[in-house]
């Protein structure tokens, strides 16, 4: 009796199917072996190593509440292609040894797919030689160095103008009004050394030398051999590349001491954290800005930022460090959506670096990344602390 030909038919393709089925199984371990670490289909993983403890953590801790307020409203709405964005953080004290530990276990236990939001030089050149050998992407690093922009490397993307953009700015103003006496207070560490580097580059540029320096240690307060250093001089103006803390020390001791000069910052010091801590001493102290004026309502992206601070509660939180974070998280997450839905860390790169102020919506914030430019902005501008702890743009 001859088997219905149906039968037959399947029983003759069934070998081919069964091959097929085995060779698409195969394909489809081997590709999800393949993936990316830290991508799932819920969620995409990212690692910050900062400061959330110690005499610097006001920096890490306003980053990345910025950072979070962006991802939280957006993982609201579904995410990106139905994954949501979740930041595993690392307390590094401003450290770098610290923040190397921390960068270990992020990708090789943590399995992060990318690093988000570093805060400082030392820290991030710590980490640096980890990421580059395991080859994930190095997003938004809250520091100006060069060693971190120049020459471009692959795996690095930075969205703040860098210090030489913000020391430049602040000799041209104070070139501008005639005040040519200055001298530098560093953090005797790479991100002082890179803030020092950019005064002599700025100053070198107008036919202008520094009057005197002084050095103050990281995650220190003792100025006591700065003052001594910097009072005979009498400059008219004292620049000052360190953190909140040990500016604010110096800032004390020197008026304590009859000094009546200005003092000029850059955007790492921490504004509204000197501010706070200056209290009285703070008005007139000048610091410069690589983010738009957080209070003023006249910049989309601006609004945008207050309007989800406020959503979050965290409206009293506003000011520099968390719109840095939060304009971070914004252009990071237009990274991951030109990326598509097949994720991947080089996919990403190659994602990131069609961001141009040409196609991107920054909301006032310009930002361009090519494959020959992976710092995305130049902006600088100068703001002034205020009585009652406020700024004025």
């Amino acid at each position: 009796m001859r088997k219905p030909f149906y039968r037959r038919t399947a029983m003759l393709r069934l070998p081919k199917l069964l091959g097929f089925l085995t060779f698409t199984f195969i394909f489809g371990l081997q590709s999800a072996a393949a993936a990316d670490p830290g991508i799932t289909a819920a969620h995409i993983l990212l690692g910050q190593s900062a400061a959330f403890s110690g005499a610097a953590a006001q920096l890490g801790i306003q980053y990345n509440l910025g950072a979070q307020v962006y991802f939280d409203a957006l993982n609201a709405n579904g995410g990106i292609f139905g994954r949501k964005i979740k930041i595993i953080t690392a307390d590094d004290k401003y450290e770098a040894d610290l923040a190397a530990a921390n960068t270990e276990r992020l990708i090789d236990e943590d399995h992060v797919f990318a690093l988000f939001g570093y805060v400082g030089t030392p820290t991030s050149n710590a980490a640096l030689p980890i990421f580059m050998r395991d080859r994930v992407p190095f997003f938004a690093p809250f520091s100006g160095a060069e060693s971190l922009r120049n020459p471009v490397n692959h795996y690095i993307f930075n969205v703040r103008a860098s210090y030489f953009d913000e020391t430049e700015h602040l000799i041209d103003q104070l070139s501008s009004l005639n005040i040519t006496n200055i001298a530098v207070f560093y953090q005797n560490d790479a991100y002082g050394q890179a803030g020092l580097a950019g005064v002599q580059r700025a100053m070198k540029k107008r036919n202008l030398t520094i009057v005197a320096s002084a050095t103050v240690e990281r995650n220190s307060t003792n100025v006591t051999h700065a003052v001594e250093v910097l009072l005979p001089k009498q400059p008219q103006a004292i620049i000052q590349i360190s953190a909140y803390q040990s500016c604010a020390a110096l800032i004390r001791a020197m008026r304590a001491a009859g000094y009546n000069g200005q003092f000029y910052n850059v955007s790492f010091v921490g504004s509204q954290a000197l501010a706070n801590i200056l209290g009285d001493v703070g008005p007139g102290v000048v610091i410069s800005q690589v983010v738009p004026y957080p209070w003023s309502q006249t910049l989309p992206i601006v609004k945008e930022y207050t309007h989800a601070m406020a959503a979050a509660g965290d409206l009293e939180k506003v000011d520099f460090s968390s719109l840095e974070g939060y304009i971070a998280a914004r252009v990071f997450a237009e990274g991951i959506r030109r990326a598509g839905p097949n994720l991947s860390r080089e996919g990403l790169i190659n994602a990131l670096e069609t961001i141009n102020q040409n196609n991107y919506d920054g909301g006032g914030f310009d930002v361009t990344f090519n494959s020959h430019n992976h710092s995305a902005s130049k902006f600088v501008e100068m703001t002034m602390i205020l009585p009652n702890r406020k700024f004025r743009d």
